[in-house]
């Protein structure tokens, strides 16, 4: 293309040249398509093609191909500092020539190429407005007031609405009061305007309100006075675009009313301080939308009427469906209710609001088609949180309940009860689909399990929950599961959410009803319930009751286990264990049939972690019942010996399963097994952590080693037969996991791994400790992994404790053992300590390193206070801080000495066991002249050993615990990690009673320093001390 020659010239040729791309000879195609890539380096090249777009002379196919190619032109060449940026630039006369004339063309009678200039346009303008193009906001104005051009209205909309999520806090002031009158007079005027673009001007409004909204923080008087002038009138028309019916022929007007629900939405979320009149103007109309919307949903959808199309799409392919308007209606709804001030105006409608949203949680016409081919995509939608009318409506009962608590609740149980009666009418009226209404109003109650069940143990509720569940799940249990399968899966789900509401006789109904089903031929549907009832019912049951069944139940599951795909695969290995917890001695008879079955979907699955983890637990029920443990240790062996001896020739996983596997069987196993596994599986463990490559396999086998350890404690040491080699494989394994140049994720497990070694074999680690604690240090200074660190400082503290009571000797090791870039490694570990601490995880961890920071400040040794470590953040600017800042002006620190420092953390943690279990809350009300009168000296109690949380009439020892599992966040049913420090000594410390102990001593024998630390703290650590002291 010359980059010289006259505009009609390029356009003739660049006609040729696109009329070659779609000529039928290949090599045509390809010399028109490499002339065009050749001449889009070419000056001169976007103006040509914008005049071949905008040419109306020119056929219309080649001016759309022309528009496609100048959009791409746009996005590569227009901007250089973009991410798609293609050199070259092109040049300013150039993109004035294109500017201008597509401003031109924005009226293009033809619509597809209109849509193809207004994308361009926006395009150019999120680059260009408003420095270098002015004139763009003008002059789509001046398109969108001229009532007589009505493509130019079009067009100018069509742009408005691409640029407008680009506003920003600067534009929108000045755009909003020139730019809301005219779209005021589309969107109010329906008589010259067709709907889609109403539409559009309301998106528009969507976008300036959400604008305004973010504005609102900062500009809160600016933002107030621009929505003043807008919202009266806007929900004037909001009211009246809501208040027409919803007619699912016509859906334009869908879009139109979807658009107002976004703008009100804006509303609500981002000014909740509005005038509760100025949106209970609307809600009148709101609620007939909703009631209207519900009869079109109602056919097209939960009917699944063939008459009514319930999906459509727009002028963009947007997907425009009746489902997506109701949700985006529930979202408004759940808004409004969760604003406190709104929640009052419709309070007295609640229970005609949960009334309508349980018809809208029917399930549709296309759902039963779809659950009925594939069980997996119900399993699937029952698990997973999908988009869908279902879904938001659980929602919104929830918000429910939350604002309106007891009468939340109320409501919620009156209205299921009317929809429980209507089904049951409409059954008695002959309607097919008289069990969709029963079906939701089991699921909206069961979407609220956990508060109803409060509700009804605690007497809130005024109906009572257990007589109407128990009156709906006993109906069903008279219809026919083959006619109604969703009906019955429903209420298996309903039982084993209220298992603890519904009384014994329903339960063992529906336990026995669960165990025949899953064993008969009934719809997949109803077997995935059952599985779900079993899983919840079975360890909750009478044992008399189960034993006689429980071999037909797993057999039965044996035989579902064959047949489950990935997705019901879960859920049948869920109730499996069940089963087998519950199976006492007879699941020893059945274990020949079901371990290699498991092991065989354990090993199918192995590249899978949820279900490879699902098939561990079912073997560790397995492992865990009577009489089952040594023939399915007997079984796996074998195997997992002959694939860890060959690890390199295995299939991907497997290895790493296999020690996953292995580390299972080591749990609380007797020492008789872990000796079997140990002569099968020791050496090539090590091996693996030596030689492997793979992550994977050396987190697995550091996991496996520590688990050796502890079943194996002392003894694992003389296994081998000679002397000292199993000791020298475990260093030579911790020596290759603290390796500064392996990988920090590798290296992730090898606290447990050390930890064992010194909780285990104390006495012959302690000649290694000094090169242990240098390897710990150089691992931690290259690690960027702060869960690693945390996990090394874990052993360091536990070190800490081995040295009791030669502290001060220890501390004396640390001094000696350099670290690069620090005096010593005293200095370094403190550092990172002091600022870790508050980070590390777990009971045991948090209790370890807590009660070794207060032992080491209670030795007073003076090279502690020469150490200085990160005190507070200094506040260095003003307003956001943001990534640019941040790189100019990082984080600033204050520099505090070390003992003050710990002092600090020490008083951390005991304000937070005092918050957590209320130790000295009857002093709360007490005044601050309290903490000066023994800053002054005064005399205290003589009883000062208190303990912080321990009632004088509880048990201390369960209390401490409990206590700290609500403090720390212990898991109810413990982790692995729990199983291997359980029997560490300092499990059983009490942290609270520790803790005022150290404050206490250094209080009484040594007050200058006492009073000196007690500086550096806050009010809420100097109240925490204060409480302990003066008990």
């Amino acid at each position: 293309m010359a980059a010289g020659g006259a505009a009609d010239g390029d356009q003739r040729w660049l006609v040729e040249c696109l009329t070659a791309t779609l000529d039928t000879a290949r090599d045509v195609r390809a010399f028109a398509e490499e002339s065009l890539r050749q001449a889009s380096l070419l000056p001169g090249y976007g103006a040509a093609l914008t005049k071949v777009t905008i040419n109306k002379e020119i056929p219309f196919g080649l001016r759309q191909l022309a528009a496609v190619l100048l959009k791409q032109f746009i996005k590569q060449h227009w901007q250089e500092d973009e991410d798609n940026f293609v050199p070259p630039v092109v040049s300013a006369s150039e993109k004035v020539v294109i500017r201008q004339l597509l401003l031109t063309s924005l009226d293009d009678s033809h619509g597809k190429i209109r849509t193809a200039i207004s994308m361009a346009v926006a395009a150019i303008g999120q680059q260009d407005w408003p420095e270098d193009w002015p004139e763009l906001l003008p002059l789509l104005l001046k398109l969108i007031s001229d009532q007589n051009n009505g493509n130019g209205v079009r067009g100018a909309l069509r742009c408005l609405a691409l640029l407008s999520d680009d506003l920003d806090d600067t534009c929108v002031p000045k755009l909003v009061p020139e730019l809301f009158p005219s779209l005021y007079r589309i969107i109010s005027s329906p008589h010259l305007y067709e709907n889609s673009l109403r539409a559009k001007a309301v998106a528009i409004v969507h976008s300036c309100i959400s604008m305004l909204g973010s504005m609102s923080g900062v500009y809160k008087r600016d933002t107030a006075s621009l929505m003043s002038s807008m919202l009266d009138p806007l929900i004037e028309q909001f009211s009246l675009i809501l208040n027409s019916p919803v007619q699912s022929q016509n859906p334009d007007d869908w879009s139109m009313q979807m658009e107002v629900l976004k703008c009100l939405l804006q509303l609500v979320q981002n000014f909740p301080r509005l005038p509760e009149a100025k949106i209970s103007a609307i809600l009148p109309s709101l609620w007939q939308t909703f009631v209207s919307s519900f009869k079109i949903y109602h056919l097209s959808s939960i009917q699944g009427s063939e008459e009514l199309d319930s999906v459509d799409y727009d002028s963009d392919g947007s997907e425009r469906s009746l489902e997506s308007f109701e949700i985006q209606l529930f979202e408004l709804w759940t808004t409004i209710v969760g604003n406190s001030r709104l929640a009052k105006v419709i309070g007295g409608n609640i229970k005609e609001l949960a009334y309508y949203t349980i018809a809208f949680q029917q399930i549709t016409e296309e759902q039963v088609q779809s659950w009925s081919r594939d069980a997996n995509h119900y399993v699937a939608d029952e698990d997973d949180i999908t988009y869908s009318c279902r879904v938001s409506g659980s929602l919104l009962l929830e918000e429910i309940v939350t604002a309106y608590e007891d009468y939340g609740i109320n409501s919620i149980l009156e209205a299921s009860k009317m929809r429980f009666h209507e089904s049951q009418e409409s059954k008695q009226a002959g309607s097919a689909d008289w069990w969709r209404l029963h079906e939701a109003s089991l699921f909206a109650l069961g979407s609220l399990s956990e508060q109803l069940c409060e509700a009804q143990d605690y007497g809130f509720a005024k109906y009572n929950v257990r007589d109407l569940l128990e009156q709906m799940l006993t109906d069903i249990m008279v219809t026919g599961v083959h006619q109604y399968p969703f009906l019955h899966a429903r209420a298996f789900s309903i039982v084993a959410k209220f298992s603890s509401v519904i009384s014994k006789e329903v339960s063992e109904q529906y336990l026995s009803y669960a165990a025949r089903a899953i064993a008969s031929d009934v719809p997949p549907p109803v077997k995935v319930g059952a599985c779900r009832a079993l899983a919840q019912l079975l360890p909750e049951s009478n044992q008399d009751l189960i034993q006689p069944n429980v071999m037909g139940i797993l057999s039965s599951l044996v035989d579902l286990l064959r047949q489950a795909s990935d997705e019901t695969l879960h859920l049948v290995l869920e109730t499996l264990q069940s089963a087998i917890k519950s199976g006492g001695e007879q699941s020893s008879l059945i274990e020949p049939i079901i371990s290699p079955i498991i092991l065989d979907v354990w090993a199918q699955h192995i590249a899978d972690p949820f279900i490879s983890i699902d098939a561990i637990e079912v073997l560790e029920a397995i492992k865990n019942a009577p009489g089952c443990l040594q023939p399915l240790v007997s079984r796996i062996l074998p195997t997992i010996g002959s694939i860890l001896g060959k690890p390199k020739i295995q299939s991907d996983g497997l290895v790493a399963g296999s020690l996953d596997l292995l580390t299972m069987v080591l749990k609380n196993a007797p020492t008789v097994v872990v000796k079997a596994v140990f002569d099968t599986c020791f050496v090539s463990t090590v091996q693996i952590v030596l030689e492997s490559e793979d992550h994977g396999e050396m987190q697995n086998a550091t996991e496996c080693l520590a688990a050796f350890m502890s079943g194996g404690r002392q003894e694992l040491l003389v296994w081998s037969g000679e002397q000292g080699r199993t000791l020298k494989m475990l260093l030579d394994a911790a020596s290759r996991l603290l390796d500064p140049a392996l990988e920090s994720s590798v290296s992730l497990f090898v606290g447990s791994f050390v930890l064992q070694l010194i909780l285990q074999m104390p006495s012959h680690l302690s000649p290694y400790i000094p090169d242990l604690i240098a390897a710990i240090v150089r691992r931690m200074q290259t690690s960027s992994i702060a869960g690693l660190k945390s996990s090394l400082i874990v052993i360091i503290a536990r070190l800490v404790h081995l040295s009791v009571p030669n502290v001060d000797q220890f501390i004396n090791l640390l001094l000696s053992i350099p670290a690069q870039g620090y005096d010593n490694s005293l200095v370094y570990i403190m550092s990172v300590w002091s600022q870790l601490q508050g980070e590390i995880q777990g009971a045991y961890q948090i209790k370890v390193t807590t009660t070794a920071l207060a032992l080491l400040i209670s030795t007073r040794h003076p090279e502690l206070s020469k150490i200085e470590v990160q005190g507070h953040l200094i506040k260095t600017s003003t307003g956001i801080t943001t990534r640019s800042k941040a790189r100019v002006a990082p984080d600033q620190w204050t520099k505090i000495p070390l003992p003050a420092k710990i002092f600090s953390l020490l008083a951390d943690t005991l304000a937070e066991i005092q918050e957590q279990i209320g130790g000295g809350s009857d002093d709360e009300c007490e005044e601050d002249s309290d903490w000066e009168e023994l800053q002054n000296g005064n005399t205290i109690a003589d009883d000062i050993i208190y303990s912080a949380s321990v009632p004088s009439n509880a048990n201390p020892s369960v209390e401490h615990l409990n206590a700290m599992a609500k403090v720390f966040d212990e898991d109810e049913d413990g982790s692995y990690d729990d199983d291997l420090t359980k029997n560490d000594p300092l499990s059983e410390v009490k942290l609270a009673d520790f803790l005022t102990n150290i404050f206490t001593n250094l209080w009484e024998n040594d007050r200058p320093l006492f009073d000196y630390l007690c500086q550096g703290l806050s009010d809420s650590q100097r109240s925490a001390v204060e409480k302990v002291l003066r008990k």
